[in-house]
């Protein structure tokens, strides 16, 4: 399937704040999150490597090995992997991820 739009895509809550609809290739995955402000992600660490919140629409404060940027609007994070990272929604907000290798527990 080459083409997608992502209307088709159903929505999953992944976290409390956190609806996201999910492409899967052999080797990545990308996240398209909707984002409620005030919803935090926890301080975790994955093996894939991500670019992260590139920030489509809203500020979303990303902290990234003890380092924290207040994110807007065109701007992204590179996480390689196994670095811890949290954040939080300051808006609402819009944001893109994809991980490499594929997200097998995002399927």
């Amino acid at each position: 399937m080459p083409f997608i739009n992502l209307k088709d895509i159903p929505s999953k809550e992944l976290l409390p704040g956190f609806s996201g609809k999910m492409i899967h290739t052999q080797n990545m995955t990308l996240a398209y999150w909707e984002i409620k402000a005030g919803s935090e992600l926890p301080e975790h660490s994955h093996v894939h490597e991500q670019v992260a919140a590139q920030v489509i629409s809203g500020e979303f404060e990303l902290t990234l090995e003890g380092e924290t940027k207040l994110m807007k609007a065109g701007d992204v994070a590179i996480i390689p992997s196994n670095a811890t990272h949290s954040g939080r929604a300051i808006t609402d907000c819009q944001l893109l991820d994809v991980f490499s290798p594929a997200r097998e527990d995002y399927q």
